[in-house]
């Protein structure tokens, strides 16, 4: 019992002094790309960011949105040219963690708290 409680305060111990790597700066510009399902299907987002402006191309479509930094890990994202109620919303986004050539973050509309989702974009250029 003294043994299995001194192998649980270690790993305790070293688990809480991981963080994950979050060099955010690196994907405040680029293009990248994001693969997500709806509805069974597959879907790739390719999009381009400067510092203010996202330029999507999904399904052969060109969508632009601004973009507003919050700090160097969150941005809020809104559609420039909505067309219907449900693209009018914001999405605030929060990059969790980076590796060399991706991000994972985290996106919800602006004041939905509840319905968080993650995903992961990979930065091609």
């Amino acid at each position: 019992m003294k043994f299995t409680f001194s192998i649980l305060i270690i790993l305790l111990t070293f688990s809480s002094c991981y963080q994950a790597e979050r060099n955010c700066k690196n994907f405040k510009t680029g293009t990248f790309e994001f693969t997500y399902t709806i509805d069974g299907n597959k879907i790739t987002n390719r999009f381009t960011r400067n510092d203010s402006l996202e330029i999507a191309h999904i399904n052969n479509t060109i969508d632009t949105s601004t973009v507003r930094w919050i700090n160097d890990c969150e941005f809020i994202v809104k559609k420039l040219n909505p067309t219907s109620v449900s693209e009018r919303k914001s999405f605030h986004m929060k990059i969790l963690s980076t590796t060399k050539d991706s991000y994972t973050f985290e996106y919800n509309a602006v004041g939905d708290i509840e319905n968080k989702q993650r995903g992961t974009a990979k930065k091609i250029d």
